[in-house]
């Protein structure tokens, strides 16, 4: 090829480098993480729009659940510090903690890390489910802030003929990238594989090879190096849930009195958790606030 006709691929090749960059969407803001200590991620159009109050309860209200309590505070202390750590799944019973604990996780840790040399506060940055395929673009911004995030992302699941849930593998572990070391990623779930079973059962029927077809499914779950099990409490937890909110309350009330409502209110709801004696307290503390 002659010198000339090489210039002129050139000058081809520039006019559409040009014209691509120009089709190209915008590249988002770089946000001010200085100026909350927790984000939402909103995909379209992209941003990180600051929280300036975390919808949290304090750790030490969190009973029951005392093993899983300091699972996730020392994983999420080690991330901090720039050591090892795992993404967490939090899996299990509906009302038991699971969201309440990472949000009250990244607030202790950053309470105990608080004027060491050289540590800055631990941001929470929360993804909604339906975003998920757009992790990579979340991944790129947050790359080289100079900051460390726990990307939360609450009730993630994933139905029939879902596929961004390949999207979340590749991010995790598997991709060409990788993620980012001043990453980590946590999600709860009322799947411990965060799929269906009868999903899961299907593809085992009418795969050629089942074996396979199901690996492929749960490898997902197994992008999480910690999975914290949360079960349905028993009823001496329970009580212990509601005595300390009432406490945190300063609620005055007879024993006797909030321990035979409590068990009433858990029987007309069917179900026992911390959710549910959180609603009993609020309930009572209206009921208090309304007679004085």
């Amino acid at each position: 090829m002659s010198a000339s006709a090489i210039e002129t691929l050139n000058a081809h090749l520039e006019r559409i480098a040009g014209l691509l960059e120009r089709l190209a969407p915008p590249l988002p803001e770089t946000p001010d993480f200085a100026a909350a200590d927790a984000f939402v991620f909103i995909a379209e159009p992209v941003s990180l729009q600051p929280v300036r109050r975390v919808n949290r309860v304090e750790i030490g209200l969190l009973k029951g659940i005392d093993r899983n309590r300091d699972m996730i505070v020392a994983n999420t202390e080690r991330f901090a510090r720039g050591l090892p750590a795992n993404n967490v799944l939090l899996w299990g019973a509906r009302g038991m903690g699971k969201s309440s604990l990472v949000k009250a996780a990244q607030a202790e840790v950053n309470r105990r890390l608080a004027g060491h040399p050289g540590f800055t506060p631990l941001k929470l940055i929360e993804i909604h489910r339906e975003d998920i395929e757009s992790l990579p673009i979340l991944m790129k911004m947050l790359r080289d802030s100079g900051h460390r995030f726990v990307l939360f992302c609450d009730d993630l699941s994933f139905d029939h003929g879902d596929t961004s849930y390949k999207s979340l593998k590749a991010v995790l572990e598997g991709g060409i990238e990788g993620r980012p070391d001043n990453v980590v990623f946590y999600a709860t779930s009322n799947r411990r594989h965060l799929l269906p079973r009868d999903m899961m059962e299907n593809e085992r029927a009418t795969a050629i090879n089942p074996g396979e077809a199901v690996e492929e499914k749960v490898s997902l779950s197994d992008r999480f190096g910690l999975w914290i099990g949360f079960h349905n409490c028993s009823q001496d937890d329970y009580l212990e849930m509601v005595r300390g909110y009432v406490a945190a309350l300063k609620l005055d009330v007879d024993p006797e009195v909030l321990r035979a409502e409590a068990l009433e209110w858990e029987r007309t709801r069917g179900a026992r958790s911390g959710r549910v004696a959180w609603q009993y307290v609020q309930d009572l503390a209206g009921r208090l606030q309304l007679e004085e």
